[in-house]
């Protein structure tokens, strides 16, 4: 991890020109460009180079990494392009900075759904965005993302910004059902829910929830794993303890909402070949166990294996509007949260 952040300094500094150009293009490397914590991504990278004697070089890019790329123009040492979020990598495609994936693996593993109009970027893992709800005080099993606008839920729902891009996607998702209007009732309805100001962070529902401030709310799948395994200390397993996880859908039972961590070819890659390798590489069984399990993320693989912890909130099935369908919609998803005025 140190020698990826030394790489991230050195770049920072202009020192991209040592990797421009013909200088870039080694038959025996790959540039990544990845705006995920490195430390979740080098034992896979490690494992890859193992493999295949390619030479993985991973950057981190926190911010900024549309700008990057497409200032670096054709001498941009990137190959692959990885990143957190549907939004992230639809604005990929609109600056112009991907080429389509050519994978047969690609094709045959990853849903449609979860992958690009002409596979300008592939999905990679996902996570879904569930409900929180209090062991002791919540009955239900099974609940629907249009049901937490029920009056009965006043005082009694937590759930982080509106403006974050977990829940723009989600209100996105929701656009993309019903329409604005309808779109805009439910989230008047979902703030008058609110036990508390939208805000904090997904692990701050389920504080909240073992508090007793509220009785359900939104958060992602991969938080319950890392609070119940004991990554965020002692505190947090009680948080993760506290709740249990209900796999909501839609009212048209179409499945869940899911985020992804994905993946875009560089549209300069000077090494696409090998671009190419590793994303079939990440895709593999093995490594979709490793990926997976870093993050306590679902693995896009229909064979790969499920942490523990999240198959035991019961089998996902993600909602089947295309990503690329409901990333259209995050503009308006966004001006709706103002309009409504939801995180004030």
């Amino acid at each position: 991890m140190a020698r990826m952040l030394s790489l991230s300094a050195l770049f920072a500094v202009g020192a991209t020109a040592a990797l421009t150009g013909s200088a870039a293009a080694q038959s025996g490397e790959v540039n990544i460009y990845t705006t995920r914590e490195p430390g979740l991504i080098q034992p896979l990278l490690d494992e890859f180079s193992k493999e295949t004697n390619i030479k993985a070089n991973a950057i981190f890019v926190k911010e900024g990494l549309v700008e990057r790329v497409r200032a670096e123009g054709a001498n941009s040492p990137a190959d692959l392009l990885l990143v957190v979020d549907i939004g992230n990598a639809t604005d990929l495609v609109a600056a112009g900075v991907t080429q389509p994936i050519t994978s047969k693996l690609v094709e045959e593993t990853v849903p449609a759904n979860l992958r690009g109009t002409e596979n300008q970027w592939t999905a990679l893992t996902t996570r879904a965005r569930v409900i929180y709800a209090s062991k002791d005080r919540v009955a239900e099993k099974a609940m629907t993302y249009e049901e937490l606008a029920d009056p009965k839920w006043k005082g009694k729902l937590c759930i982080r910004s509106g403006k974050h891009p977990y829940n723009t996607a989600l209100i996105a998702a929701f656009i993309a059902k019903h329409g604005e209007a309808k779109t805009e009732e439910w989230l008047k309805g979902v703030k008058a829910n609110l036990a508390r100001k939208a805000g904090g962070g997904d692990r701050d529902v389920a504080r909240d929830v073992l508090a007793g401030i509220c009785d359900v709310g939104v958060a992602n799948s991969y938080y319950v794993g890392l609070m119940r395994s004991g990554k965020g200390g002692d505190e947090q397993v009680k948080w993760g303890e506290a709740i249990k996880v209900i796999l909501p859908t839609f009212s048209d039972n179409a499945g869940s909402h899911v985020n992804v961590s994905a993946a875009a070819i560089a549209k300069n890659a000077p090494n696409k070949e090998n671009a190419v390798k590793l994303l079939d590489f990440m895709l593999g069984h093995e490594a979709q166990d490793l990926y997976a399990k870093a993050n306590f993320e679902y693995p896009v693989a229909a064979d790969a294996p499920v942490d523990p912890i999240i198959a035991s909130f019961g089998k996902l099935k993600a909602d089947s509007v295309p990503l690329d369908e409901i990333s259209k919609h995050r503009k308006a998803a966004a001006d709706l949260v103002d309009k409504v005025g939801f995180d004030n």
